[in-house]
């Protein structure tokens, strides 16, 4: 197990270091709506979740943190982003106490219907075209002993403009180490808690279909050199947004109403430059009822030109009859000249 451990941490500081050489690379990368950040309570942090996310959204933040999950769980996220584009999330986790937890998630962002123009018409030709990008993922977790566990997750993303398509295969890695170290109650599941991941390590993305198809004249000057025979333009191949994230929560405040989280996260991905997320959860838990939570953080902290800053949210957390639950969470994003966002997360636990 020791040996496991040391090799997953060993296979991180590699990557970091690799990455770390090479020059900002702002904008060289598809797939992008794999950055947005899928859940409201990670949001509402700053999305500083890797080591405390604590509902299915971890499919996304830290794949590890699905073993943490008590019950079944469904979740549905709506996320209306900037320009009238829509995201969401969806998913569901199945909960085995021998075997682990296994999940299943799909991600969807819609930008909409828009016009058809040419050179020629300008205007609009009367047509309409839409734009879609989503992705499907497949999760596994499990504690390996009660202080270690680890996920990994395998992931299809496609992405598609009118009649064009690209698609590729990635996956996702992710470690989580609890520790008694500053623990309030000297348990070690209050104490410091260590989340390491590793998100869209995978193949590129290169655009193909009938809307490349175009007529060429190789050589204009010259006849009977067939002037409208059908040529292809071909696209290059595009990286994912690799992202490398490793973050520590702190629990000062640990009592059976009160729970006080504090989190900073740091992020390294292959197309901008580091940044660091921080954010905080109070939690109030009432014996009859179930649990409020009040969120705040900031995103993209150090980052050079970032847009993102204050974020904040709230939820709540209903026990029900029969050990079924409902959560509800909410969040606010600023995200500077783009605008402010918001996004609603609804999670049935069963």
């Amino acid at each position: 197990m020791k040996v496991l451990i040391t090799r997953f941490m060993v296979f991180c500081l590699i990557c970091t270091n690799l990455f770390a050489s090479k020059p900002n690379r702002v904008g060289t990368t598809a797939a992008n709506f794999l950055e947005i950040g899928y859940g409201s309570a990670g949001n509402a942090m700053g999305d500083a979740s890797v080591a405390s996310v604590a509902d299915l959204s971890a499919m996304y933040w830290n794949p590890a943190r699905l073993a943490y999950l008590q019950q079944n769980e469904a979740l549905f996220m709506y996320q209306p982003w900037f320009a009238d584009i829509s995201t969401a999330f969806t998913g569901i986790g199945l909960v085995d106490q021998t075997l682990g937890t296994f999940a299943v998630g799909f991600i969807h962002v819609g930008y909409g219907d828009m016009e058809v123009t040419t050179m020629e018409m300008q205007d609009g030709t009367g047509e309409m075209f839409a734009a879609n990008d989503y992705a499907i993922n497949l999760v596994y977790a499990r504690h390996l002993v009660n202080w270690f566990s680890f996920g990994a997750g395998v992931k299809y993303i496609s992405s598609q403009i009118w009649h064009c398509k690209a698609s590729a295969l990635a996956m996702d890695l992710g470690v989580v180490v609890n520790t008694q170290f500053l623990s309030a109650t000297g348990k070690r599941e209050d104490g410091i808690t260590i989340g390491m991941s590793i998100a869209n390590y995978g193949t590129k993305m290169k655009y193909d279909g009938m809307d490349l198809l175009q007529p060429i004249d190789a050589f204009p000057e010259e006849e009977g050199n067939y002037k409208y025979v059908e040529g292809q333009y071909r696209t290059q191949g595009w990286e994912l947004p690799l992202i490398f994230r490793i973050g520590a929560a702190y629990h000062p405040v640990v009592t059976a109403s009160h729970k006080l989280t504090l989190e900073i996260d740091a992020l390294h991905p292959n197309n901008n430059s580091e940044s660091l997320n921080a954010g905080a959860e109070y939690q109030y838990n009432m014996a009859t009822f179930g649990s409020f939570f009040l969120r705040g953080g900031y995103k993209a902290l150090f980052m050079e030109d970032s847009e993102y800053g204050l974020s904040l949210g709230a939820g709540v957390l209903s026990r029900m009859m029969n050990n079924f639950a409902l959560r509800i969470d909410y969040a606010f994003r600023d995200i500077g000249i783009l605008g402010k966002t918001h996004s609603y997360t609804v999670s049935f636990l069963f």
